[in-house]
């Protein structure tokens, strides 16, 4: 199984009624949501790990997941709110607004997490999920644990709004990235994490330190894929953008389905792996990414959908 450990939330987008009113439509989402239900629809074997409200968000959650194949039998339910993200486009790209406080997701506690079953191989952290406490600590502490025995995939995806404590984020997510086997980054969220160092030194150090896969996805120029065995290129491919929500994060999941396919989902494995046996898995989820972004929302595609 690949579990996805982090945030569920409802999106508040944004709509308008035929008289010309300003609406919000709620949809299920959240970055690390929205890689399991990737997967899911993929045909992997996928699961999730969060905290759960019992409100009517939270039911719409765990139905989306169900929808989607996605487990979601670890995920810690509490009567705390659910996370909502009102959501702005500006040009076909999103910007947030997050409602948090207090929330079942939030306030969940490295105390709130089970031991994890052995049919899990990978698991992927990231994103707001990595930032407030106590949730932070959660999934930190959860893959500082797991990190000998599976393999750990982390997308930062930095939202700057979000983080108050810029210092102890940049802290956390090195530690995390010392543990990485896999990490996926935006060209922005590069810049972000070289902190005024050179992007390609700033890759180097993370290959030199023990991750073996870095994959930066930069929009209509493609994805690079970097490993200490070389470097491959995948270009985008050319569709209609609707909007951007979702994209990178169904980037993850076509990326971790694909490798899992190819038997490459292994430390070992991956450590050792030529760049042109990653190929596949990256045309994957650029074409993941692709059908996401041509379509209004993140509503990654389902396995049928690929051709």
């Amino acid at each position: 199984m690949i579990l996805c450990c982090g945030e569920a939330l409802i999106d508040m987008l944004p709509r308008q009624l035929p008289d010309g009113s300003d609406v919000y439509l709620p949809v299920a989402g959240g970055a690390v949501f929205n890689t399991a239900i990737t997967l899911g629809r993929l045909g992997a074997d996928a699961g999730f790990i969060s905290g759960l409200s019992s409100d009517m968000f939270g039911e719409i959650l765990k139905r989306s997941l169900e929808d989607s194949k996605v487990d979601h039998s670890l995920c810690v339910t509490s009567p705390r709110p659910t996370t909502l993200a009102f959501v702005k486009l500006i040009d076909g790209n999103a910007q947030y607004q997050f409602y948090d406080e207090g929330s079942a997701g939030r306030m969940i506690s490295a105390d709130d997490l089970p031991d994890m079953p052995e049919s899990v191989s990978a698991m992927h952290f990231g994103a707001i999920s990595l930032i407030p406490e106590p949730c932070g600590s959660a999934y930190e502490a959860l893959a500082l644990r797991e990190a000998a025995k599976r393999v750990i995939s982390l997308d930062p995806n930095i939202r700057r709004s979000f983080i108050e404590d810029e210092n102890a984020h940049r802290a956390r997510l090195a530690r995390l990235i010392a543990v990485a086997d896999i990490v996926k980054v935006s060209d922005e969220d590069l810049d972000w994490l070289a902190h005024g160092a050179a992007p390609e030194d700033t890759v180097a150090g993370w290959l030199s330190a023990g991750t073996s896969l870095v994959a930066i996805t930069r929009g209509s120029d493609g994805a690079h894929v970097h490993t200490n065995n070389g470097r491959i290129d995948v270009p985008a491919r050319k569709v209609e953008v609707a909007d951007t929500v979702g994209a990178g994060d169904s980037f993850n999941g076509g990326l971790l389905h694909g490798l899992s396919k190819a038997g490459l989902l292994d430390k070992a494995a991956l450590r050792k792996a030529d760049p042109e046996a990653l190929r596949g898995a990256v045309e994957l989820a650029v074409q993941v990414a692709a059908i996401t972004v041509s379509r209004v929302g993140a509503n990654p595609p389902w396995a049928s959908e690929l051709g």
